[in-house]
Order: C-alpha cells, then sequence, then structure tokens
C-alpha cells in the first residue's frame, strides 16, 4: 500500500460508491422479491410518509422538493400501489398519503436485506474493522443518520 495519501475528492467519491453499492444490491433484491419498479428515492419517500401518513405538503418539506413534486411522486407510487391518497379522519379538509400493505412489505423486506448486506460486508471486512467503519463515520456525521431531504438536496425528486 502506499503511504501517500489519497487525493481530497477521492473520499466523498468511495462514500457515495458503497452507498451506490448497498442500494444496488438493495433493488436488485427488491426486485427478486416482488418490488421491481421500486427507485432508490421511494425509501426516503417511504421513510418520510411514515407509519401514520402525512400530507404532500409536509412530504415536500421533509424531502426538501416541492409540493408538487412531492405530489408527482405521490401520483407515481399511488398507480404503483406503494401509496393510497384518503382523508385525515381528524380533519376531514385535510387529505394524507399513507402507505399501503404493499408499501410497508417494501419497507419491512428493505429492512431485512439491509441486515444481510452489512453481513455481507462484515463477511469481507471482518465485524470488528465494519463496527470500527461505522463507529468513524459517526464521528465523523450528524447524530441523526435519518435525513430524509436527500432527494432536494440532490436537486429534486
Amino acid at each position: 500500500m502506499s503511504s501517500d495519501p489519497s487525493p481530497g475528492f477521492e473520499l466523498p467519491l468511495r462514500l457515495f460508491l458503497a452507498f451506490r453499492t448497498l442500494i444496488e444490491g438493495l433493488h436488485d433484491e427488491l426486485a427478486r422479491q416482488g418490488h421491481p419498479d421500486v427507485r432508490p428515492m421511494h425509501g426516503f419517500v417511504f421513510q418520510a410518509i411514515g407509519p401514520t401518513g402525512t400530507t404532500a405538503a409536509d412530504l415536500g418539506r421533509r424531502l426538501g422538493v416541492s409540493k408538487q413534486a412531492a405530489g408527482k411522486t405521490i401520483d407515481a407510487l399511488e398507480r404503483l400501489g406503494y401509496v393510497e391518497r384518503g382523508t385525515d379522519p381528524r380533519d376531514a379538509r385535510r387529505k394524507t398519503v399513507r402507505l399501503t400493505e404493499r408499501g410497508t412489505d417494501c419497507l419491512d423486506r428493505s429492512a431485512r436485506i439491509f441486515d444481510r448486506l452489512r453481513a455481507d460486508w462484515a463477511g469481507v471486512l471482518g465485524e470488528d474493522r465494519l463496527r470500527a467503519l461505522e463507529g468513524d463515520l459517526r464521528s465523523m456525521t450528524s447524530a441523526e443518520p435519518f435525513l430524509l431531504d436527500v432527494p432536494g438536496w440532490f436537486g429534486g425528486a
């Protein structure tokens, strides 16, 4: 191994490549398990909708995109059967979007697949090295790992 430091630009590219490798592995397996139409951005949307549902405006704010962009995403996910629109039982004027059983199934499968992918990485790197990597990343990043505004941060949903 070279003792020369890597160029500064390589670190974010390697971190992004690791993220992409995990996400592509997730989506390959989701497709095999009956969710071929789910895209990486959809996971952020599912998380932002949450277990109790949300409105298009709140979804847009959570994702860092416009209400219109959130609405288009909701339309697409509704056509695919992952979300449904309804009326808030506490306020009939308020329209909400909720995950369907198919949407919840996708999230549940994603969690199990991520556990398997992590185990695969531990098999290659070793559990101790992987835990050290995770600890190092925690020390260098925000305490809140669930930032859902990635679609907006990258330029839109």
